[in-house]
């Protein structure tokens, strides 16, 4: 059997085509791979509605708080300055 310099030239260009084939598969399932993980975290993440919203209830219950402490507070203050202005 004779090899002929048709199938060599086959050989050499499989040999340096099949890495760059590989390669690109692998890059195009990595790009895959991430498209899907960017619609997944856009899905995920809450929209400017929903941080607008949470975020003014965290801040009214802040208020409240904040309120709370103004009162415990003067009610100490009051007190300390009785049993010091009476003394």
């Amino acid at each position: 059997m004779e090899i002929d310099g048709t199938i060599i030239w086959n050989v050499v260009l499989t040999l340096i085509i099949m890495p760059f084939a590989w390669a690109f598969n692998k890059m195009f399932a990595e790009v895959k791979r991430l498209q899907i993980l960017l619609n997944k975290t856009r899905e995920e993440y809450a929209s400017k509605d929903d941080l607008r919203d949470t975020s003014g209830r965290v801040m009214e219950a802040l208020h409240r708080l904040e309120d709370k402490l103004d009162k415990v507070l003067n009610v100490r203050w009051h007190c300390a300055w009785n049993a010091n202005g009476s003394k």
